[in-house]
């Protein structure tokens, strides 16, 4: 009966996609394409007029496919897109993004603006309304290209120096890039999301010429508009472009603190810890010092060296000074249950040695503060050091012996 058939087609259906499925959880890519060309040929006969979903499975199931296979030519894969853009106006833009995508990664970069512009001067009706956003991205990456095109010229200026007639030449096709990089990049970054790559071209253009009012606004407005996803980077560009103008400290202090709110294991973590250390003022010192204590607390800097340095050298001056201990105590407290475990074990301090002297050493004196004389840490790699004869490790163990007093004092 025409039921029982289309339960069968339905079940037959669902198999073949099942098969697809497991093929590529196992990276079987020329196993998933005989599948996928079955599931094809099922909707070629399929008269239920549900094309909506399967489409967008074709293409996606199909991309994955086409990127993995290793008997997949560009050639093969821009004719699956183009037929892709075919199968529903909805996916139009999606699709142009993506084959635009693909062959970025091939290095077709002249065949990606092509379809950028294409895809640019595509209409349909309200759609092109409803796809007013896609529709930005796509100006958004044609404009990055632009600012490609831009750099690219620039550096052959650069190069080249004044060279007449030909550098005039140069020098207006660059210009024209700016106009056009200019103009889609600005609109993309108005709408709130992440727009790293579009903000940093957009900056490095206005910087280029001049525009420095306009740089700031636009790293003010990405950095602070409470529109925007909190994002990082956003306070990183910040800062770097403060660095570059040489504001003073206080701007570039009260950039890193938003960053160390949200990222407190980020790498400008060294350069904000050094700032403030560096600071007459009392709560910024305190702040340093809980600054680098919090980065030592990710597994990523537990072998980092500059920054073991930037605490020893902390602790060193506040314990020679006997000011401040509750600092180091306040900090201590809640790490001294499983910092020993993680920073300062027997085996670390066999490593450490083996691997870099210099991170063994600021280690050691921090530990040497932390757990006093005993500390397994400290012993291993303060007896290495006297029994390569190296004068550092001497006047470390005797610095540590010296100011024993101070770890009874932080550990209550």
């Amino acid at each position: 009966s025409s039921n029982e058939h289309k339960l069968n087609f339905t079940k037959s259906k669902e198999a073949c996609l099942s098969y697809i499925q497991d093929a590529l959880l196992q990276k079987q890519w020329k196993r998933a394409a005989e599948f996928l060309t079955c599931y094809v040929e099922a909707l070629e006969k399929d008269y239920s007029r549900e094309h909506i979903g399967p489409s967008e499975m074709i293409w996606r199931i199909g991309t994955e496919i086409l990127w993995h296979h290793s008997q997949s030519s560009m050639k093969e894969f821009s004719c699956f897109m183009e037929q892709m853009k075919t199968l529903g106006v909805k996916r139009y833009l999606k699709v142009c993004l993506e084959h635009v995508f693909h062959l970025l990664c091939n290095g077709q970069i002249d065949e990606a603006y092509q379809n950028l512009s294409l895809a640019e001067s595509w209409r349909f009706g309200e759609q092109t309304a409803i796809q007013d956003k896609e529709m930005k991205l796509i100006q958004a990456y044609r404009g990055l290209l632009d600012y490609h095109n831009w750099s690219k010229q620039k550096n052959i200026l650069l190069e080249h120096g004044e060279d007449g007639f030909s550098d005039l030449a140069v020098e207006q096709e660059m210009h024209g890039y700016f106009r056009k990089a200019a103009v889609n990049l600005k609109e993309i970054i108005k709408i709130p999301g992440v727009w790293d790559v579009f903000v940093k071209c957009y900056v490095d253009l206005l910087e280029f010429y001049g525009d420095h009012n306009e740089a700031r606004q636009v790293l003010n407005e990405y950095a602070y508009n409470s529109k925007f996803p909190a994002n990082p980077n956003a306070h990183v560009y910040l800062y770097q472009f403060l660095k570059r103008q040489g504001e003073s400290k206080k701007s570039l202090i009260s950039a890193l603190k938003i960053l160390h709110d949200i990222v407190p294991s980020h790498e400008l973590m060294i350069d904000f810890n050094t700032m403030l250390q560096k600071s007459k003022k009392r709560k910024k010192r305190r702040l340093g010092l809980e600054v680098i204590f919090t980065a030592l607390d990710y597994a990523g800097w537990k072998e980092n060296a500059k920054a073991w340095s930037c605490l020893a050298r902390q602790m060193k001056q506040i314990v020679i000074s006997e000011k401040h201990l509750d600092w180091i105590k306040q900090e201590w407290n809640s790490r001294k249950d499983w910092w020993p475990a993680f920073h300062f074990s027997r085996y670390l301090a066999k490593r450490n040695w083996q691997e870099n002297k210099s991170l063994s050493y600021e280690k050691a004196l921090v530990a040497g503060i932390l757990l006093g004389k005993d500390c397994k840490y400290f012993k291993y790699v303060s007896h290495q050091g006297c029994k390569a004869q190296l004068k550092r490790f001497r006047m470390l163990k005797k610095f540590v012996n010296r100011h024993n007093l101070v770890y009874l004092r932080i550990s209550g």
